[in-house]
């Protein structure tokens, strides 16, 4: 008897516990908090973390054990992040919105994105002084050793497994961001802070990590997912990080997409776009913007003293859906705590975008920016030629030609039909320049050849794939995964793109196609143009930093200015009072051969809106919420 009454429990105890964790990702929320479009001045039930809060409070309901963490990207990229850093300001002692509103949910640990890097060390180490759970990053560290922030955290949490009982677990957290923000954010940073090889700093500080005795590893990495060979220093690093013995979840973001899932992450080796894996670990992108809410349910089994993942599920979950017929459909509703964390900055950020600073006598849209030359990008390169004749005139410099690069920021792509300039005439305020010029970016002017403003554009004409002069059938112009911030634009030359020829440069800028040449008729003044000529070219810190890996555009930097683009537009437009851009055709696209069908997607809103010269017909639904157009020869 007394055998059998012990059974069982000798049973139990041969039987490995059991305990299910749902780890919880938030990623590039770039401080959009309220679901607001401050450009549209309405609100957008496509984006926020009072959305996404939603979603985090259901998600840990559903399970007994949960994890919440963010990845990165937090304190900049909205108009309310722009009125904080540039009107408002952030003293130390005050707490900055985003975090307000990201201390009402359980974090338990975040990691450092690039873009917090935008306005500074004092005002990131303001911010980070008033959130309520820690940050890790292990690849930067200030100059002279010291950590910057802790590169990894080893938490000891209770958790109720599947028999009812409690097991303490240790969890290991470590951080990374992107190198390249040693070159992105150059002023702010240099001989302050020093960022190392994501890989390498995780060689460095695993093994300490690992030496703690965690029982789950889970890596914050704000850096996306890439394949090829490793080559050291990438910023999409995630795939070569999760190949590493020791770290269990891979926890990713930086390039606003979604995994699994995304159409990018096809093909590419030890990357399971299914079931959400990277070299077998699982892994998560939830998006941007708050969009999605990035889950992950781990089934954990003991064995001996070590906890194992035993089975596990990915699942980015959305916000919002879209119908066939393009309307928005939300999924989630706004947490009250969310927004009344950030009420009072929300409505003085209103205030700001609404304040008028003159008129605009034509409308400025950006539906057709990445076909034809484009007003919103006119307006860019007038004020920026203005600008930096006043700084030149008294330099060196002086009688260099001057020439403008800009991109369109706002046009469709990743973020949606509605993710277009669309300023109609009259007044035009702030939250219109700041919908015109995107990114808080600083002006800088670089010195270059005619040969390199020819290479500089052949590098931005790689936004095109190649179209088939001797195809007849439906071939799409623009390449999805080609930013449109890419694709810059110099004003002051006159120039054709023969989309028919191969790229010179593939998508991260090298040179692929020596003999291609997709840039023709290129000329200034009308003649063409002498490739030893020296020019100046207006652009912006990202672009002067080896942002894209532009040609000639990293090593001639003749003037870092102090001013932000977007507020050398906002004091053009005061000085002009009222302006009238007009695109005026610099640039074009190459006549296609006859019978040759070359489309594009734009905003639904874009009809009726076709510019002057451009030969394009309207073909309808174009998908996910878009309208397709056809060239026409």
């Amino acid at each position: 008897m007394a055998t059998a009454a012990t059974l069982p429990s000798v049973l139990a105890a041969q039987t490995p516990a059991r305990l299910k964790l749902r780890v919880l990702e938030t990623t590039d929320l770039h401080v959009n908090v309220v679901p607001y479009d401050y450009f549209r001045d309405g609100p957008d039930d496509t984006v926020g973390l009072a959305k996404t809060a939603s979603l985090i409070k259901a998600a840990q309901a559903e399970a007994k054990n949960s994890l919440l963490f963010d990845n990165g990207d937090f304190l900049q990229g909205s108009s309310l992040g722009d009125y904080i850093a540039y009107k408002k300001g952030l003293k130390p002692g005050e707490i900055h919105p985003m975090l307000a509103a990201m201390n009402t949910l359980p974090y338990l640990c975040g990691t450092l994105g690039n873009h917090e890097f935008n306005y500074g060390l004092d005002f990131l180490d303001n911010g980070l002084a008033k959130a309520e759970f820690p940050m890790v990053c292990a690849n930067v560290e200030r100059v002279g050793g010291a950590a910057l922030v802790d590169p990894w955290r080893l938490f000891e949490q209770s958790f109720e497994d599947e028999a009812g009982q409690q097991q303490v677990l240790k969890i290991g957290v470590i951080g990374f961001v992107p190198p390249q923000i040693m070159q992105w954010d150059k002023a702010n940073l240099e001989g302050k802070i020093v960022a190392s090889d994501i890989v390498n700093a995780a060689h460095k500080h695993l093994p300490e990590l690992l030496k703690a005795g965690p029982d789950l590893v889970i890596a914050l990495c704000h850096s996306g997912i890439a394949g090829g060979e490793r080559r050291g220093m990438e910023e999409n690093a995630a795939l070569h990080l999760a190949a590493l013995d020791g770290i269990d979840v891979i926890l990713t973001g930086h390039q606003h997409l979604v995994f699994p899932g995304g159409k990018a992450f096809d093909g590419i080796a030890g990357v399971d776009n299914v079931k959400g894996t990277l070299h077998g670990k699982p892994a998560c992108q939830p998006g941007f913007w708050g969009s999605h809410l990035g889950l992950i349910d781990l089934e954990l089994e003991k064995r001996g003293e070590r906890w194992q993942i035993a089975a596990f599920k990915v699942e980015p979950k959305p916000i919002y859906e879209r119908t066939p017929d393009r309307k928005i459909v939300p999924k989630a509703s706004a947490e009250p705590a969310v927004l009344a964390a950030v009420k009072a900055d929300h409505e003085a950020t209103l205030v700001y975008m609404r304040e008028p600073v003159g008129k605009t006598a034509s409308p400025i849209n950006s539906f057709f920016a990445l076909v034809a030359d484009d007003p919103s990008v006119q307006i860019v390169a007038e004020a920026q030629i203005a600008y930096a004749r006043g700084l030149m005139a008294q330099t060196q410099w002086k009688d260099l030609p001057i020439l403008s690069a800009a991109a369109p920021f706002k046009s469709g792509g990743r973020a949606g039909p509605a993710f277009f300039t669309d300023i109609p005439a009259g007044p035009i305020a702030i939250k219109n320049v700041a919908d015109i010029y995107l990114y808080p970016n600083t002006v800088q002017i670089v010195k270059v050849t005619g040969a390199q403003v020819a290479e500089w554009l052949e590098r931005s004409a790689g936004i095109f794939n190649r179209i088939d002069p001797a195809r007849t059938a439906e071939q799409p112009l623009i390449n999805p995964g080609f930013p449109a911030f890419n694709f810059d634009v110099i004003d002051g030359v006159t120039y054709k793109i023969d989309v028919t020829q191969a790229s010179r440069y593939d998508g991260d800028g090298k040179l692929v196609a020596p003999e291609a040449r997709r840039i023709v008729d290129l000329a200034f003044q009308g003649k063409p143009i002498d490739k030893a000529a020296q020019f100046l070219v207006v652009t912006n810190n990202y672009r002067a930093s080896g942002g894209g890996n532009f040609p000639g555009t990293k090593t001639t930097v003749v003037l870092e200015a102090p001013d932000l683009n977007r507020d050398v537009i906002v004091r053009f437009i005061l000085s002009k009072g009222t302006i009238e851009p007009k695109a005026d055709g610099n640039w074009s696209l190459a006549p296609l051969p006859p019978g040759v069908e070359a489309t594009f997607v734009t905003s639904p809103a874009a009809a009726g809106k076709l510019p002057e010269g451009l030969k394009a017909e309207a073909l309808g639904d174009g998908g996910e919420g878009f309208a397709k157009y056809r060239l026409r020869g």
